[in-house]
């Protein structure tokens, strides 16, 4: 009896045992749980993540922030610095037209410079300049009676060197480029601002770098999508207009320019913005059927509350004397306020400024000089003179 009462006390004692040990396993299995300060467990005890995960697992860069920063975490990293976006990008330094005129320049380098070498004003003087300004494109019969108004300063005032032949020639040009040179923009109106040219001129381009400097100055701006005829220019102007922060209205493909017009002058009315950039078609300018169509588009756009305020004709300077039939042409059908000429730095033909100008009666009032949005710039007429014939 005495034996059977030890084994039951010895198996009781090995079953209390047992579970004392099992016990205390399931307690160190736990986590251990944060202290009383709510401080959450060391980094260096965590095991690592990826770099690869982290990235992965951060929301997307285009979601929007939230109103309010969220406090640093002694666990996250530092975030990147965000760029700044396009639509307040400071603008950069203007160029100069001296610095931009390259091949036009020194084409009338040469001429020029043998011109002012000579000792007198003699046959081959004249046979100089008119090889120089026919070669820069500015026209024969411009060409012409430039240097016949040039002949009658000379005899009258007596001119007699070829130094002052030139500084004598570059008043003629100066004086051919001058103009209504400013783009209006009446306050407190919706203003439209028109703009033509064939295709691939850059008017869409234009546009863009035109609302940009808008915005910068303070003015609201509503891009007009009026070339329903290719939805890449569609495409490309709701690029710029994202960019600047300008409204768009865009409509269907192949639908009616005029109607898109229409909308564009309602929305901006609504809205009070101070313009309205209207892009329009730039297909072959010799076909009849689309110069009545941007008639029908100018007096859709004149209709109240609209107030077409300028029609920019866009020509490309390296055209030459086909921008000028191109300028003929868009003039009569829409009242051609100014021109913006671009690519004026790639191109020997920087004289066709002044065919435009004489023959036309239009000012030039922009000309692009390369691609940035700094690169459109205000036209100077002694600016541009200088940069050609200056030494």
């Amino acid at each position: 009896m005495l034996i059977l009462i030890v084994v039951l006390v010895a198996v009781a004692v090995i079953v209390l045992v047992s579970a004392a040990f099992v016990v205390t396993g399931r307690r160190r299995a736990l986590p251990r749980p944060p202290d009383s300060a709510g401080v959450p467990t060391p980094l260096a005890e965590r095991p690592a993540q990826p770099v690869e995960a982290a990235a992965a697992s951060a929301p997307p860069a285009a979601e929007e922030a939230p109103t309010t920063a969220p406090a640093a975490s002694p666990l996250t990293a530092p975030a990147e610095a965000v760029e700044a976006p396009e639509t307040i990008e400071a603008p950069g330094e203007a160029p100069r037209l001296r610095d931009r005129l390259g091949r036009t320049r020194s084409l009338l380098a040469g001429y020029l410079t043998s011109v002012r070498a000579r000792d007198r004003i003699d046959d081959a003087t004249w046979e100089e300049l008119e090889e120089a300004l026919i070669l820069a494109d500015v026209g024969v019969g411009l060409t012409a009676r430039i240097l016949d108004d040039l002949r009658g300063r000379v005899k009258q005032e007596g001119i007699n060197r070829p130094e002052d032949l030139v500084d004598a020639l570059k008043g003629e040009l100066v004086g051919i480029l001058q103009g209504d040179r400013e783009l209006h923009l009446t306050a407190g109106a919706t203003n439209v601002w028109l703009f033509v040219g064939v295709n691939g001129v850059g008017k869409t381009t234009t546009i863009g770098k035109l609302g940009l400097r808008q915005v910068r100055q303070g003015h609201r701006v509503v891009m007009a999508a009026g070339d329903t005829f290719r939805a890449a220019a569609a495409d490309q102007l709701e690029l710029w207009a994202d960019r600047v922060g300008a409204s768009i209205i865009r409509g269907s493909e192949g639908g009616d320019p005029a109607a898109v017009v229409f909308d564009a002058v309602q929305h901006a009315s609504a809205r009070h913005a101070d313009v309205v950039l209207a892009d329009t078609a730039g297909r072959l300018h010799t076909k009849t059927n689309l110069m009545e169509e941007l008639k029908k588009v100018r007096r859709v756009a004149e209709r109240p509350p609209g107030s077409v305020s300028e029609v920019l004709l866009v020509i490309d300077a390296t055209t030459g004397q086909n921008g000028l039939i191109q300028a003929q042409q868009f003039a009569a059908a829409t009242g051609v306020t100014g021109v913006v000429l671009t690519k004026l730095d790639g191109t020997a033909k920087g004289g066709i400024a002044l065919a435009i100008c004489a023959d036309l009666g239009i000012p030039i009032k922009l000309v692009g000089l390369g691609e940035r949005p700094e690169d459109l710039v205000d036209f100077d007429p002694a600016e541009f003179v200088d940069a050609l014939v200056a030494p």
